[in-house]
């Protein structure tokens, strides 16, 4: 598949690996800029990663999933127990939390929620590519993607056909070879097939290690990706299992297990990333929140409103950003969830504008139809 875009996507039990053929994100310091976006799918409790403290309200909605030992940010807002890394790098001023927000989306279905999260538009199903591909796109960025299917998320209108089979195990080195010398005559192609093969990580081994859970695997070769100077510039991480109608916890549960791997995927890029970390910005995804209260049993239902984590060295400083409603019944969406402040499309066109070095009416007119997205980038990264 040729796309318009720059990425390695990794999910929690398969790899995907697009090989670019033009130059990478460049911040104005002339290095090389990434982005890191891992999808929270289910519905991620913003309530639970990053629990409001200023009152005694979840405690009296939720005694039996209510977060009991969190971690104080300020005097308002704590942090999950299970998000550690996260919040070494809060104290380092390398972490940041966008909170009271979410898609524009109410409907409470996970499958329509999760196709508007990726296409970045306002009604389900009707859009065909993604928000980050139609970014990197409207960049003119091209690539060669070697491993199918590609995520909504990062579909271009660009997108032409299969180059290599979706199967596992992939091609290995000698079918490449041979793709490379039958191609010899298309630079695109050659050039994009030689990049792959000199890569020194066997994409059956990343797939094989995915399947056990093992997201630390993946933000290894991920950040190995990375941190090549010429190499992606761009990874996507998809983890499920957010989705706690029953047995939620608080400290502790399906949930807490949840967060722990999106925090052992930052602990990783962190380590392994080393200096490269510093221009990098990684930022969670979800397609909504959770109900403020338990229900009966011991879990939550579908919400809206929820939170954005953010991590990286991109970030100046730490901060809780947004517009906080409150809690109180009359304060509620529709008296029952988190209400929203702020279109997360706003938040995520701010940060591609941050690290692509393009106009942020550029990537609102690219990414999201032109639609009326303030520019939060002061408010990130000022």
């Amino acid at each position: 598949m040729i796309a318009s875009r720059r990425v390695f996507l990794a999910g929690s039990a398969s790899l995907f690996v697009t090989s670019t053929l033009n130059k990478p994100a460049f911040a104005a310091s002339g290095r090389k800029t990434n982005l890191i976006v891992v999808m929270l799918r289910g519905g991620m409790d913003g309530l639970a990663a990053v629990p409001f403290t200023g009152d005694d309200t979840l405690t009296k909605v939720r005694p039996d999933i209510n977060v009991k030992q969190p971690m104080k940010l300020n005097g308002d807002f704590a942090l999950h127990p299970e998000l550690q890394k996260f919040k070494a790098l809060w104290d380092r001023g390398k972490a940041s939390v966008f909170h009271a927000t979410s898609i524009p989306y109410t409907g409470r279905s996970h499958f329509e929620g999760q196709y508007l999260m990726e296409s970045g538009g306002t009604v389900p199903y009707y859009d065909k590519t993604g928000w980050l591909g139609r970014a990197l796109e409207g960049q003119g960025r091209k690539s060669l993607s070697i491993s199918l299917p590609m995520p909504l998320l990062l579909r271009g209108s660009m997108d032409l056909d299969n180059f290599l089979p979706s199967s596992n195990p992939l091609p290995d080195d000698n079918i490449l070879a041979s793709l490379a010398n039958n191609y010899a005559n298309e630079n695109m192609l050659s050039t994009a097939l030689e990049t792959i093969r000199k890569r020194p990580v066997s994409m059956t081994s990343m797939r094989s290690r995915g399947d056990d859970g093992d997201v630390s695997s993946l933000a290894s070769v991920a950040a190995q990706q990375l941190a090549d100077p010429v190499g992606p510039s761009i990874a996507v991480f998809d983890i499920g299992g957010f989705d706690t109608h029953a047995g939620q916890g608080g400290d502790r549960g399906e949930h807490a297990q949840q967060l722990g791997k999106f925090d052992r995927i930052i602990g990783t890029l962190e380590s392994d990333l080393g200096d490269v970390f510093e221009d990098t910005i990684i930022v969670s995804l979800t397609e909504f929140g959770r109900t403020l209260e338990q229900n009966g049993g011991s879990g939550t239902e579908h919400g809206y409103g929820t939170a954005i984590l953010m991590a990286g060295g991109l970030l100046p400083k730490s901060q809780i950003i947004g517009d906080w409603p409150g809690l109180k019944k009359s304060k509620l969406f529709e008296g029952r969830d988190l209400d929203a402040t702020i279109d997360a499309r706003a938040v995520y066109a701010s940060v591609i504008a941050r690290v692509l070095g393009t106009d942020h009416k550029e990537v609102v007119r690219d990414a999201f139809f032109g639609a009326d997205l303030p520019d939060m980038t002061t408010r990130i990264f000022g």
